[in-house]
């Protein structure tokens, strides 16, 4: 990828959503990079994921679990299967640096198991960075506008 644009951070942004709605797990862990961070603060302006307790604070290899229970047809968490759709407001960049950019997306989030349903909303902070000649995802942030509410399990990926 020898230029980046704007639009081309944005078209990440829109994709990592949809591999999340699509079940296509490998493709949207491949999105991440080796040192990247998943995180749901538990409170709202929280400063940081390693020092706070979060809702979710998962490097690549807590990803790699979560991802593998998922897929298990055993998994007791997924009988009935959770499905799950996203639904972003055009992703606005906050930072764009020269290898490193933050967007911000306001979303709404439903997930479906079974009678179930449930809906969460807030936005996403994603800094992505471009490393060697690819974009990846370094940090995805999901602030929860109910974040410090009592919250039920949730099963896919916000």
């Amino acid at each position: 990828m020898p230029s980046v644009t704007q639009q081309d951070v944005i078209r990440l942004v829109y994709r990592e959503a949809r591999l999340i709605d699509e079940k296509r797990f490998d493709e949207w862990y491949d999105l991440f990079a080796e040192d990247a961070y998943y995180w749901v603060p538990l409170t709202h302006d929280q400063p940081d994921g390693l020092n706070h307790t979060s809702l979710a604070w998962e490097d690549k290899l807590l990803l790699k679990l979560r991802l593998e229970r998922l897929k298990n047809s055993r998994s007791y968490s997924q009988h009935p299967v959770s499905r799950c759709v996203h639904v972003l407001q055009q992703p606005e960049i906050e930072l764009a640096e020269r290898e490193r950019w933050i967007t911000r997306t306001q979303f709404v989030y439903l997930e479906s198991r079974g009678d179930d349903q449930q809906t969460y909303g807030g936005h996403v902070l994603h800094t992505v960075v471009l490393r060697d000649g690819a974009l990846s995802i370094l940090l995805k942030r999901v602030n929860l506008i109910n974040c410090d509410a009592a919250l039920p399990s949730i099963q896919m990926f916000l």
